[in-house]
């Protein structure tokens, strides 16, 4: 029973998913053939402990195959992940990779939205440690081969009772081939239509079968290339007397500066020009277009190597491992460091660089003259699991196993300013503007002012260093407890202990703060879990009217942290299969999760991110206005505009947080009709509620929250969370830390349609998945107003549309195979823009995709695919990200193509 799996996981490929993505309705290939379940041996799938023939019963789950897989043309998880509609909000990718929260250049997956850290992601049904460049949050996709992936089970259900306290939206179980024989070598390559953001993969599988074990090793190497900002978007856009026009950056290339009676003027741009040149600063005039100085998509390496292997020591036991090393290389590049930022330049009236004849602030001054900078990671992840399973006698299983990951990375900037140094410059006293002088003597104020001399003295290229680690060791016993009158009973019961630590450690003038940089302090933290479950499955009815089964799940876990305490959560469920053609399901569960590190002892650093002030140009409103009266109250002046669209926000941990609780309810049918030969159909409704939630308000959010309640009465309005410049009216401090928002609230239904059928002589599949969310309601605090997400886009979480779909129609006749796909993105109102304004919401969008696959023999694979097919571009929307849009959820690439060559021996 314990060794004969495959042959299950077959049945369920062929008869749920023949090679699509589809909801899972397992039901419909056991109530099609009765018989089926008592034939196939049992197995775990994603959602319980209990080994089953029927997977029906454990919640809504997606599945991704090997074949959905191949044809994607894919080379990294995300890709396939985040077109799911159950993805929403914010999740890293390589088009968004200057917001990423778990490190530049990661990549993960949302669930409902709920965040990246509350979702679990498991592989072959085991924790794999946090990645990034120190101290992350998550799981880093860009570890795991897709050419390793035999599935992907999505369980779209609380799951902390079951897997532990991270899986509060859901649980991605990512399965790896197995039991592979002979050797299969492939070569993808691809790229857009405007050619470039190239992508293309090596990969090389060696495996033995044999009666006593089987062991599999590969080696994949992928790389993808760059898109610039400027070929997608030519510059940074914003409304301006009813027209889009192109606005810049503040940061200019010859100064900004603030003369003492709050005028500001700009110093010389033209190289060529008059070196102390200054005018009035003018936006129009001065500000400077950064995206021919940004990336699009950014680039990626990885270079995998794994095996995995098992052995049976008996009859009745196996030992089994999974080793696993991955290199991530990847790069973003970036506009040249501004000084002005980080520490204030004051320049004396009488300053030999200052041709004012006043005391100068200088606010921004572009490095241009240093050249662009680089953020560069280098992260190493290896994990290796090793343990042993075995049966007890017919019913019942055991295994045993330690599972260790660890991820170390280096990461920095190129072209970094040392302050310090920069001041040394400045100071007379220090500096000599003789050939060969140990400290030469700078002019910033004007363009091409800045010796060679000067940058070689002050620019240095930052290191940081840091890594996670993950220990564990789990023990686990399934199978049947006793018979019932209705059948067995099941009972999976064990115990995890679990050690996870982080740490990283910024360039040592970075923590100084004499980095022009985010100023950032080392982050270390760590804490040990220690669990126990156990799960029953109960048989109460079989062979009645209106009740042909009817079981009772159940899961109870208990949880012990060492900075926490214990907490006791369970999960209940219902699986009720009425007639043959109809089953109905529910699970209702609750959740404890702690703050990561990161979200505990994450050190407090600061970067510039878009922002939406509500106050620009507030004198323009009616005076009756909520926002005229706060912002005049406030002490704006009167012709305050903001300027660019970045604004310096703290973010980082917070050692005041405190655990969260949840509680989620699905509720599901899945209906096979009579009158249709395989054709299912799955409705599932889901409502999930945090309280004492760790959640992060974005600027923007905060600004328009707070201006826009009447009086100013509101939390957010506190100093705490932003303060202005008395002067300039600008803000000058905004935060965007974590905080216990009191509440979170999302509910909404998904559907899902599986259809197989003949058409014109071919195998035709047709799948769809479609999610909508009701509501996403935020209490950022207990009596506060709640926020809307539902329908919004929000300016740095992503986007809350309230329908996403995602359905494909897949066809094959012998050698030829193919499919053809549609994303679809329901459209979305800016959160942050007034109603009217140009971009004030996003139209609904879809992505069309084909591929097809020739088999020119068993051996021989050929793949083609065209995805993004109709080049359709990312709407504009007031609160973007980067390329005037909304990163996380628009395609930046456009039309491209991908092609495959496979071949086995």
């Amino acid at each position: 029973m314990l060794f004969k799996r495959n042959h299950l996981a077959l049945a369920i490929g062929a008869l749920l998913f023949a090679g699509t993505v589809a909801t899972a309705s397992a039901q419909s290939a056991d109530e099609a053939n009765p018989s089926s379940a008592t034939t196939l041996d049992a197995v775990t799938v994603t959602g319980s402990h209990i080994k089953r023939a029927a997977i029906s019963g454990v919640g809504p789950v997606t599945v991704i195959d090997a074949e959905t897989i191949e044809r994607s043309g894919a080379i990294s998880v995300e890709t396939l992940l985040q077109r799911l509609p159950a993805s929403a909000g914010f999740a890293g990718s390589q088009t968004n990779a200057y917001w990423a929260d778990n490190g530049y250049g990661t990549t993960q997956v949302n669930l409902r939205g709920l965040g990246i850290n509350r979702t679990l992601v498991l592989l072959n049904g085991r924790r794999i440690v946090n990645g990034g460049t120190g101290a992350n949050s998550s799981v880093d996709l860009n570890i795991i081969p897709v050419a390793l992936i035999e599935r992907i089970e999505v369980l779209k259900d609380g799951a902390s009772a079951i897997y532990g306290a991270d899986a509060v939206a859901g649980v991605v179980n990512i399965i790896t081939k197995k039991n592979f024989e002979g050797v299969e070598a492939s070569v993808g390559y691809g790229q857009t239509f405007k050619q470039d953001g190239e992508a293309g993969s090596v990969d090389l599988a060696w495996g033995v079968d044999t009666d006593r074990g089987s062991l599999m090793a590969a080696i994949n190497y992928s790389q993808s290339g760059t898109v610039n900002m400027a070929d997608r978007a030519a510059c940074g856009l914003a409304e301006v007397d009813g027209k889009l026009q192109c606005v810049g950056s503040s940061s200019t290339i010859g100064g900004r500066a603030l003369l003492p009676d709050g005028t500001r003027i700009n110093f010389n741009q033209d190289p060529n020009g008059d070196g102390d040149f200054y005018e009035a600063y003018s936006p129009d005039k001065h500000n400077q277009n950064a995206y021919p100085n940004l990336n699009a998509v950014n680039p990626i390496k990885r270079l995998s190597f794994s095996a995995f292997g098992n052995y049976a020591l008996t009859d009745n036991v196996r030992g089994f491992a999974e080793l696993m090393f991955t290199n991530r290389q990847s790069d973003q590049l970036a506009t040249p460091g501004t000084l002005g930022i980080y520490r204030p330049i004051n320049i004396a009236a009488d300053h030999p660089t200052n041709p004012t004849g006043q005391d100068i602030l200088l606010q921004r001054r572009s490095l241009k003259e240093g050249g662009n900078r680089e953020f560069y990671q280098d992260v190493d992840t290896f994990r290796t699991v090793v343990g042993v399973e075995g049966g007890i006698g017919t019913y019942w299983d055991w295994s045993m196993a330690l599972n260790w990951g660890r991820n170390t990375g280096v990461d920095g900037s190129s072209n970094v300013v040392n302050l310090d140094r920069f001041d040394n410059t400045m100071n007379t006293g220090l500096c000599s503007s003789a050939p060969g002088a140990a400290i030469p003597c700078g002019d910033y104020l004007g363009y091409g002012d800045v010796t060679p001399e000067v940058l070689d003295y002050i620019l240095y290229t930052t290191r940081d260093v840091g890594g996670n680690e993950q220990k564990s060791f789990t023990a686990n016993v399934s199978g049947q407890l006793f018979e019932l009158p209705a059948g067995w009973v099941g009972l999976a019961t064990g115990v995890e202990v679990r050690e996870e630590s982080g740490w990283r450690n910024p360039d040592p003038l970075t923590v100084l703060g004499m980095a022009n940089t985010n100023q950032q302090d080392a982050i270390a933290g760590e804490y040990t879990a220690k669990e126990a479950f156990v799960e029953i499955a109960i048989p109460l009815l079989q062979d009645r009217f209106l009740a042909q089964s009817v079981t009772l799940n159940t899961a109870l876990r208990y949880s012990d942290y060492d900075i926490f305490g214990g907490d006791t959560n369970y999960k209940v469920g219902l699986d009720w299969q009425l007639v043959p053609s109809l089953k109905m399901r529910a699970n209702y569960a609750t959740a404890f999760r702690i703050p990561n590190v990161p979200e505990l002892f994450g050190g407090v650093s600061e970067g510039g991110l878009t922002t939406t002030d509500p106050c620009s140009g507030w004198a323009t409103l009616p005076s009756s206005s909520v926002v005229y009266q706060n912002c005049q109250a406030s002490g704006v002046p009167t012709g305050y505009t903001q300027l660019g669209k970045a604004i310096q926000t703290t973010v980082g941990g917070n050692r005041n947080l405190e655990p969260e609780d949840a509680e989620t309810l699905t509720v599901g049918a899945v209906w096979t009709p009579t009158f249709v030969d395989n054709l299912t159909l799955t409705f599932d409704y889901f409502n999930i509620k945090i309280d004492n939630a760790i959640q992060r308000i974005d600027g923007s959010t905060k600004l328009a929250v707070c201006y826009n309640t009447p009086g100013l009465q509101h939390q957010f309005c506190t100093p705490s969370n932003f303060t202005r410049n008395p002067l300039t009216g600008e803000i000058d401090y905004l935060s965007a830390q974590p905080v216990n928002a009191a509440s979170e609230r999302v509910s909404g239904i998904d559907l899902g349609a599986l259809y197989q059928f003949d058409l014109a002589g071919m195998k035709a599949t047709f799948s769809l998945d479609t999610s909508y969310l009701k509501n996403y309601d935020v209490r950022p605090f207990p009596s506060a107003q709640e926020i809307h997400y539902a329908g919004k886009i929000t300016g740095g979480r992503g986007s809350f549309t309230q329908w996403r779909s995602f359905g494909s129609l897949t066809l094959e006749q012998g050698p030829w195979s193919g499919s053809y796909s549609i994303q679809y993105i329901g459209s979305a109102d800016d959160i942050n823009a007034s109603r009217g304004d140009i971009g004030d919401h996003a139209p609904s969008v879809s992505y069309h995709n084909v591929q097809t696959k020739y088999a020119v023999n068993k051996g021989f694979d050929v793949v083609f695919g065209i995805d993004n097919l109709w080049d359709k571009k990312p709407p504009f929307i007031q609160s973007y990200t980067d390329a005037n849009t909304d990163t996380m959820t628009y395609d930046l690439l456009g039309r491209r193509w991908n092609a495959k060559l496979t071949y086995r021996w």
